[in-house]
């Protein structure tokens, strides 16, 4: 079957680490440009980084840079995202999303819809 499956969420406190995975089923996430998004409640959904097809080129976006790391495991047909020094802001369900098409460029600007999505894992930053 075709599908991607976040993991990797829970419970953490604040200042804490969690590596979050986005495994993918029946397609090669190697051919495909990857975003991690997140949405909190009574907020619009955030895309917080990207990959690219390819190059692997990564972006993120400024409330997550210098403490999130997104990167491929191949072998595994895998994305990960490590997520340290968490902040409870970062409380939300995160999403990956996949697609052949797309390169990573600005964040968080409207673009074409993505090819397939993940149901998400939620993480919760609280003491």
């Amino acid at each position: 079957q075709v599908q991607l499956v976040e993991s990797g969420g829970g419970l953490v406190q604040p200042g804490g680490s969690l590596r979050l995975s986005c495994a993918a089923s029946g397609f090669a996430l190697d051919d495909y440009t990857v975003t991690w998004f997140r949405q909190a409640p009574g907020k619009q959904r955030e895309a917080v980084s990207c990959i690219n097809r390819g190059d692997d080129n990564i972006r993120y976006s400024d409330s997550v840079k210098g403490r999130f790391t997104i990167s491929r495991d191949n072998a595994k047909n895998t994305i990960h995202l490590q997520m340290n020094s968490l902040k409870p802001e970062d409380t939300a369900v995160y999403y990956c999303a996949a697609d052949d098409y797309r390169l990573c460029g600005e964040l968080n600007v409207p673009t074409l819809p993505y090819e397939y999505w993940g149901r998400g894992t939620p993480v919760t930053v609280s003491s």
